[in-house]
């Protein structure tokens, strides 16, 4: 198999030995296949943040005294959101988290075929599920993630 990219669909493996593609038609079915698993794990990543906001529980407000101007005390309130380790709702984070590393790493092997067709299959579906999942999606930034 050719390290560099390439556009044939004859004997093109896709993740398991017995899975070859061999005509335009097989090429066209797998391009189909893999732009929408490309979208359903744009969704699973949307999706698993709306069930954890969903699911937070134990919201505690501590109230701390802090020295004011002119010698006056003020109140700062914390808000700390939890989830507990032994629950229904971590469990299925849990899930759904071991789905989500597996589906995106099945995406980066089909990336690694370096088939054009796939390629372009996996970043058109990517960038279409996030067209179609995330524009409701709160915006937080944290400065502290450096991985995707």
């Amino acid at each position: 198999q050719a390290m560099t990219f390439h556009f044939s669909y004859e004997n093109v493996p896709l993740l398991f030995s017995g899975l070859t593609i061999n005509s335009p038609g097989e090429m066209a079915g797998a391009f189909v296949a893999v732009f929408f698993l490309a979208m359903f794990y744009e969704g699973l990543k949307i999706a698993r943040e709306c069930l954890l906001r969903k699911s937070q529980v134990s919201i505690r407000y501590n109230s701390m005294p802090v020295p004011g101007p002119n010698g006056t005390i003020l109140m700062e309130t914390h808000k700390t959101v939890g989830q507990q380790m032994l629950s229904l709702p971590h469990l299925l984070q849990t899930v759904l988290h071991i789905i989500q590393v597996v589906v995106s790493y099945f995406l980066m092997l089909i990336f690694m075929t370096y088939n054009g067709y796939l390629c372009i299959a996996v970043a058109a579906g990517a960038g279409t599920g996030y067209f179609f999942f995330s524009w409701k999606k709160a915006v937080v930034v944290d400065i502290t993630e450096h991985c995707h």
